[in-house]
């Protein structure tokens, strides 16, 4: 039995993450983190956009995952960087802004390489991973069980963006039901994309996203422990992208 370390939505922390894993125990080897126990970081979206330092992680998840380090599965985020690569016609808004300007310091070989490398990894990764004989579900945004083990739009509209309505709310942010709140699948869901002020258990799931870059925390889930290692954010407090879900 593998044990795993969920990590949370980054969104370019860079710093924080590095605190994070000396603190679970990992070393730096070959510029890259492993843990003496063999522990495997699952990295679940959103690795940049809105912090200071998204290269240094998109580069550092990325060469962890290239060397069977890590899992990632891809956010929201992930994939408007994706689609921006490719060429598609998307809003450059909701953080993606800050990632661009950290491009635009490339030297144009160096922003070829991280373009290629993490179009590779997009495009090897799945939707979502079920680990541990299928008892523990990563998805950035969630995944309910009759989506489980499916594909196709609807299961990708919903892991990478959670159950949304269509509508906004009064910030302009994207109303999502809470699909949690109505989990009664016997898997485990671990996922993030929804900022909470403490991981949020409830029906066998776990929100570990804790809104590091809205100045939060950065969280681990240690599975099959059950226990967490938080690390503070350098960012200011942003009370209002924090979601509070009656419990």
């Amino acid at each position: 039995m593998h044990a795993y370390d969920f990590i949370g939505d980054i969104h370019g922390c860079y710093d924080e993450l590095i605190s994070l894993f000396h603190d679970a125990g990992y070393q730096q080897k070959q510029n890259i983190y492993r843990h003496p126990d063999h522990r495997i970081p699952v990295f679940i979206g959103d690795l940049m956009d809105r912090g200071p330092d998204s290269l240094a992680v998109i580069e550092l998840v990325t060469e962890m995952t290239e060397k069977e380090a890590a899992l990632y599965i891809p956010g929201n985020h992930c994939d408007k960087l994706y689609r921006y690569f490719i060429g598609r016609n998307i809003t450059i808004s909701g953080g993606l802004e800050t990632t661009l300007k950290e491009l635009e310091q490339l030297s144009s070989s160096a922003y070829r390489s991280l373009r290629r490398r993490f179009m590779k990894l997009y495009e090897h990764s799945p939707l979502y991973l079920r680990l541990d004989n299928d008892n523990v579900v990563a998805a950035h945004a969630g995944i309910p069980e009759n989506l489980i083990g499916h594909e196709g739009k609807k299961v990708r509209t919903f892991v990478l963006y959670g159950d949304i309505t269509g509508e906004k709310d009064e910030d302009g942010m994207p109303v999502r039901r809470d699909w949690a709140w109505n989990y009664t699948g016997r898997r485990l869901i671990v996922y993030g994309h929804t900022p909470v002020s403490a991981p949020r258990l409830i029906n066998n799931t776990v929100n570990i996203d804790t809104g590091c870059v809205f100045g939060g925390y950065l969280t681990a889930l240690h599975y099959p422990e059950m226990t967490f290692t938080k690390i503070s954010s350098s960012m200011p407090y942003t009370a209002e992208k924090f979601r509070r879900f009656q419990q």
